[in-house]
């Protein structure tokens, strides 16, 4: 069996999210503090751009909602057609 067409595997192993140089663990260096350029990026939305967000959030959970009220609905309906 030939390794030639084994795929390359795409596991980043290089990007970190959590700073893991934390008090108590025995690898804590105080005088290391990684920045790497790493810098926050405060950008102002405009009014249109938050109300966008907001639909677009109420989009999304809106078939999920309409799903649990006909469901809620359809037991309500069962159980007065049941106890009646």
């Amino acid at each position: 069996m030939s390794r030639k067409n084994k795929r390359e595997d795409d596991l980043d192993t290089e990007t970190t999210f959590v700073d893991m140089n934390v008090e108590g663990f025995r690898w804590y260096d105080p005088s290391k503090k990684k920045n790497n350029g790493e810098r926050k990026i405060k950008r102002k939305i405009t009014r249109r751009e938050y109300w966008d967000m907001v639909r677009g959030a109420f989009a999304a959970f809106a078939p999920f909602m309409i799903i649990v009220i006909v469901a809620f609905g359809i037991v309500i309906g069962l159980a007065y057609l049941w106890l009646s």
